[in-house]
């Protein structure tokens, strides 16, 4: 499918929100519009399956039946988006949208529990009295029975490519959201360009397990198995990789399993509990271990559970409790924790803060500097995301640093300043492929470069009081060029003779006309 195709795609499903806009807060009606879209595109794949398998077996209503009991997701007779279509005017129809989401998710509880009814499309509260909800939903129908709203595998070419239509359009629509949004959206999404430059600094390899501890709708997931998966040559979906996150929202935990569906991830793992305070993702007694940790979790977050931290479990914050306004250190902490001893890589997104500030934060990060296991900092531009205006950094740890570890002998951290290449955008500013590119290959060569790279000892770190303030190691000041003050003085001198000639050319003419005596 090229690229208008998807642009199509993308177009009709935001002009459904329309029937929102404006009456709704987007950070509820995204919900809403998610949902319908999952349920459009498994119902299509349904009735494609179905109409295809029929053809395929003739007259044998069994074979026929047995097969589609075999589907990825099984619908309930009635329960199709095409069923409910043609019941879009009934008066109820907010109820017969959640019978039937209730008998989908019933059917498919292994998959689905808790996706599909975690909306509730009979709410006054959210979707106004009868009249009104019953025009928004009719109306919603409207919108995704647009043609280019069809998801049918045999409209693109086959099931793989239905996927790659569907997931993109799912996270083309949860960045509109995003925009929408503004400070709300933080919790669930991460952009594009964003995610897939802290993947390729996390540089995930074949048969690795992936954890995002604070996944919001999943997309930094999706980035590392493309990533994986273009490194192999395959699908996405076969994409050799082992998927885990946490979400301590419900609504966008299910925002998460449905766009790890809709991009053939089936297998991931995503939990719903707060990760600093009930981490889900454990092995007996103790946190799971991952080659790769990656996240993008709310900054600076207060009342993340300071005050039980010194008694946890699991021993997370051994190096020090971060504030108790601040729960960056805590999400750094669990993360590296949570990554494999010796050769797991961790690359998180966090305000500046975490690079220079004092107290039990400075603590904590001289630690983690004399274990040896900062790689490095990238420092990024201002407005990148929707929810802060404020530059971010990444951080990257390598377990492989510390003792015992393959690269145990390293003992430089890599520092760049990217915060000047960016595509500015009237709300956000973007990042292109071309400085994605500069980063990376800054980051791979690992070598200085005049005013945006530096190598620096750690034992220069130490000296700085493990501050590692960005602008301390990469100097980006650029001389201004000298000024010729005899140069200058000299053009002064030809333009004042010039203007005095130009104003006794303009005296004669006047004269001429008789303006002036």
């Amino acid at each position: 499918m090229n690229v208008t195709d998807q642009k199509a795609i993308n177009d009709a499903a935001w002009k459904a929100c329309d029937t929102f806009r404006g009456t709704i807060d987007p950070s509820q009606y995204k919900d809403y519009i998610l949902i319908f879209l999952f349920w459009k595109y498994i119902s299509d794949t349904w009735v494609d399956h179905l109409a295809s398998y029929a053809r395929q077996f003739g007259g044998d209503s069994e074979r026929l039946r047995r097969r589609m009991e075999r589907e990825r997701f099984v619908l309930p007779e009635g329960t199709s988006f095409s069923d409910l279509y043609a019941q879009r005017n009934a008066d109820n129809i907010g109820e017969l949208i959640n019978i039937a989401f209730q008998a989908i998710e019933d059917r498919n509880k292994g998959k689905l529990e808790g996706v599909m009814t975690g909306v509730d499309f009979n709410s006054t509260n959210n979707l106004g009295e009868t009249a009104d909800r019953n025009r928004r939903l009719q109306s919603l129908f409207k919108d995704f029975g647009d043609a280019k709203l069809d998801f049918r595998p045999s409209r693109f070419d086959g099931d793989a490519q239905a996927e790659d239509a569907i997931g993109e359009t799912y996270i083309y629509l949860i960045g509109q959201f995003a925009s929408d949004a503004g400070k709300k959206a933080g919790e669930f999404f991460t952009p594009r360009k964003v995610s897939e430059l802290l993947v390729r600094l996390a540089n995930p390899q074949p048969g690795a397990r992936i954890c995002d501890p604070a996944c919001g709708s999943g997309t930094l997931l999706v980035r590392a198995a493309e990533y994986v998966a273009r490194a192999q040559n395959v699908e996405t979906t076969k994409a050799d990789v082992q998927l885990f996150g946490q979400e301590s929202t419900r609504q966008t935990q299910a925002l998460a399993r449905m766009n790890m569906f809709l991009h053939g991830l089936d297998s991931a793992r995503i939990e719903w509990a707060d990760t600093l305070n009930s981490p889900k993702l454990i092995a007996g007694d103790a946190l799971m271990r991952f080659d790769t940790v990656l996240a993008n979790p709310p900054f600076s977050l207060d009342k993340w559970g300071a005050e039980t931290a010194a008694k946890d479990r699991f021993h997370r914050y051994h190096r020090g409790i971060p504030p108790k306004s601040r729960g960056d250190y805590a999400f750094i902490s669990h993360m590296i924790e949570s990554a494999k001893l010796h050769e797991g890589r961790v690359a998180v997104i966090a305000p500046h803060g975490v690079l220079f500030r004092g107290g039990a934060e400075g603590r904590i990060r001289q630690a983690l500097i004399e274990e040896n296991l900062l790689d490095g900092v990238v420092g990024l531009p201002a407005q990148l995301f929707p929810s802060t205006g404020i530059p971010v950094c990444m951080v990257i740890f390598d377990r492989a640093r510390e003792k015992g570890g393959a690269r145990a002998g390293a003992d430089d951290v890599m520092f760049i300043d990217a915060s000047r290449d960016f595509v500015p955008g009237k709300k956000q500013n973007q990042l292109s492929d071309t400085q994605l590119d500069r980063i990376v290959a800054a980051w791979t060569a690992r070598a200085d470069v005049e005013r945006y790279a530096a190598v620096v000892p750690r034992a220069k770190l130490a000296e700085n009081g493990y501050n590692l303030n960005i602008p301390r190691y990469v100097d980006t000041f650029e001389a201004e060029a000298e000024i010729d003050i005899a140069a200058v003085q000299a053009e002064i001198v030809a333009l004042e003779a010039e203007l005095t000639s130009t104003r006794a050319r303009m005296d004669a003419y006047l004269r001429e006309l008789g303006v002036i005596a």
